[in-house]
């Protein structure tokens, strides 16, 4: 394994475990404050609105585009191609006392008025019913990945290391969230993709540790679990940071140069990664210690044999 960093000792992580459960703590308190006062800014995924797909002749200028449809009284209004660079998807939020013919001729006159060989392929009217089964799907989706991580680890580790991880990795997720609720950013199924990455991902890097934890606990016969998870984590200290910077370049391309469309995707994927470093190693590990993990669950102990009686 390539590493960067080589540590002759072993890092005294579990030292701290309490400061770094607490700092969590606190960050997850006040996230779950926020979507509690703020709640989410719903796109137009989730409550419903009106979609137009406008075609042209040419490659369409997005950002004069976006422009068009802010100035017509729309500046929460998602535009982005569709198939092709001629063909632009326009996502409109439900507007009082407007029908979506209303709605696609006001913004269908701004464009034209800057362009005119726009033209209005499709208009189509997204029920507040859709949105509201696709925030429940959205849910049932969530359920699912936190209950097959669970019986996952369960399997392969033990299950306190299960219980440890998923805390850790919801940790993780309602602090993304909870980003979300304090800037308003918009919510939608994009977002919703990046909270489900963000959990599948820092898992993983929980799995290397636990990995490693179980393995120390078979070489390690005379060390302390307090020792065993110190040295777990630092023998893994190089390889999680190459694995967490290499996918964070990648995160910035996209939320740098990914335009709009990307732009809050790779910004749910960045906090996650973010948080992701710091709890799936430095919260899930204490919690796996204070609910017991010890040696006697990875080693079955051997039964002496009763000697016969003569």
């Amino acid at each position: 394994m390539i590493e960067f960093f080589h540590f002759k000792n072993d890092i005294p992580f579990m030292r701290h475990a309490l400061k770094f459960n607490v700092i969590s703590l606190v960050t997850f308190i006040a996230a779950v404050f926020f979507l509690a006062t703020k709640g989410l800014h719903f796109g137009v995924d989730f409550t419903g609105g009106t979609v137009l797909e406008v075609s042209y002749p040419k490659a369409a200028e997005l950002a004069t585009i976006r422009d068009d449809v802010k100035n017509a009284g729309f500046p929460e209004a998602v535009v982005q191609n569709f198939g092709t660079s001629r063909d632009v998807m326009i996502r409109l939020p439900v507007k009082a006392g407007m029908s979506s013919a209303q709605l696609s001729e006001a913004i269908m006159g701004k464009l034209k008025a800057h362009d005119a060989s726009a033209e209005l392929r499709r208009v189509e009217f997204v029920g507040p019913s859709v949105g509201e089964e696709l925030y429940t799907h959205g849910l049932t989706a969530l359920s699912l990945v936190i209950a097959g991580i669970m019986l996952y680890l369960s399997l392969r580790f033990e299950w306190r290391f299960a219980v440890a991880a998923i805390i850790a990795n919801l940790h993780d997720v309602v602090i993304i969230l909870g980003f979300f609720a304090l800037f308003q950013w918009e919510f939608d199924l994009p977002v919703l993709a990046g909270v489900l990455a963000v959990l599948g991902y820092s898992v993983n890097e929980s799995v290397v540790v636990f990995d490693r934890v179980r393995e120390n606990f078979h070489k390690m016969r005379k060390g302390a679990v307090t020792d065993i998870i110190n040295n777990a984590i630092t023998s893994t200290v190089s390889r999680t940071l190459i694995t967490h910077l290499c996918t964070q370049m990648m995160v910035t391309a996209m939320l740098l140069f990914g335009g709009p469309t990307l732009h809050n995707f790779a910004l749910a994927l960045t906090i996650g990664i973010c948080f992701g470093i710091y709890s799936s190693v430095l919260v899930s590990c204490p919690l796996a210690m204070w609910l017991g993990v010890k040696r006697e669950h990875f080693i079955k102990a051997v039964k002496k044999k009763e000697e016969a009686v003569v």
